[in-house]
Order: structure tokens, then C-alpha cells, then sequence
């Protein structure tokens, strides 16, 4: 895990920085309806699919792998994770995972399952011990659709990753639609930013 400081000076992002975080401190979020057809079809399992492409696209892009070091200076990880939310019926509450990245789909596959099979029981939110600093956090609620969703964080604006919550797919003119929504802090993050990332997603998911 390697944590690279912005040389402010030279960041092209350096006005729009200060004033998204400082000045009018703003986050924001948006819903998608991913088609997830192709993927439903092929018979692979949703959610550690999902997880792979979300990060597969995070990890592509600068703007989605940046936070803030110890001393509240922004800068951006080589490489990010996700840290995802399994539930517990037992006791209808949640607990956090996390399973590191990589490129492999196979490979990241077998290590979430690995990860489920070695912590997945575990109660309490960090069901998996020393989560790295370098993670981004997914979630899932699959007993309803909706067609918004945001979060409303009291300490948000020191919070730069992207954070990403998927509901309850459906068929609708023969697809199968995912409903996705998306926070993220303007002060890394422009509406451009984030409709690439969303549109790369879908591009992963026609395969």
C-alpha cells in the first residue's frame, strides 16, 4: 500500500479542492440503473462480480482512490479494496469485509470466497480484523429497489472515497436492471468524474 501526497502547487484540482472542501464543504450523490443482464445470464454470482468490476473501475481512475493522511493532506493509494457489508439473519444485523484487489477475476473470486467462508460467520461490524486504510466501502440491500438513496454523514466532508450502495434488482423490458447509488465528495469528484465511472461500469458488465 503506497500513499502518494498531491504536490498542491502543481494540482490542476487545487482551486476546486479548496473550495468544495474548505469553502462550501459538498458532497453529493447520484442513482444509477445498471443493466446487469449479461451477468445474470452468465450465471455468475452477483455480488463478489459486482464487487470485482466496482473495483476493477475504482482502481482505474485517481479521483476515487484518494483520501486524507494523518496530518489532513490529500493524496491518493496505488491501490484500493472494498470493504463490503454481509448480513446476519439471525440477529437481522450487518458486519463489514474486506477482500483485497486484484486484476485476476478468478483470483479476486476465490478470495472473497475464502474471506466469507474464514469470517462471513463472525458477529459484530468488522467481522474481518485490521481492515486497511486503503478501502472503499460497498453495501447491498436486496429487499427493495429504489430510485434514490443518499447518506447523510455528519462528518462527511473529510470522507473523499466513493461509497456505493446496490438494491434490489428487477426485469424490465426484458433486462435486468440494477438500481446503484454513488456518494462522493465534489472536492475530488466532478459530475464528469463520476457518469465515467458509471458508464465504464456498464461497459465492464456488457462484457
Amino acid at each position: 500500500m503506497n500513499f502518494t501526497k498531491i504536490e498542491r502547487s502543481a494540482w490542476p484540482r487545487e482551486e476546486y479542492f479548496n473550495h468544495y472542501f474548505s469553502q462550501v464543504p459538498c458532497t453529493y450523490s447520484g442513482t444509477f440503473k445498471l443493466d446487469i443482464t449479461r451477468l445474470r445470464q452468465s450465471g455468475q454470482k452477483l455480488y463478489p462480480a459486482m464487487l470485482y468490476d466496482l473495483s476493477t473501475v475504482v482502481n482505474r481512475h485517481q479521483e476515487f482512490r484518494m483520501a486524507l493522511n494523518e496530518a489532513g493532506e490529500p493524496g491518493y493509494y496505488d491501490v484500493v479494496h472494498p470493504c463490503y457489508t454481509i448480513f446476519h439473519k439471525e440477529t437481522e444485523t450487518f458486519s463489514n469485509l474486506w477482500t483485497a484487489y486484484t486484476p485476476d477475476y478468478a483470483a479476486f473470486c476465490a478470495a472473497y470466497e475464502q474471506d466469507m467462508a474464514n469470517y462471513g460467520n463472525n458477529p459484530g461490524m468488522m467481522a474481518r480484523p485490521d481492515t486497511p486504510a486503503n478501502t472503499f466501502p460497498v453495501s447491498m440491500i436486496p429487499w427493495a429497489s429504489f430510485e434514490g438513496f443518499n447518506l447523510n454523514l455528519q462528518n462527511g466532508c473529510d470522507y473523499l472515497p466513493p461509497i456505493f450502495t446496490m438494491g434490489r434488482f428487477y426485469e424490465e423490458n426484458g433486462r435486468v436492471l440494477l438500481p446503484l447509488a454513488v456518494q462522493v465528495h465534489h472536492a475530488v469528484c466532478d459530475g464528469f468524474h463520476l457518469c465515467r465511472l458509471v458508464n465504464e461500469l456498464q461497459e465492464l458488465l456488457n462484457g
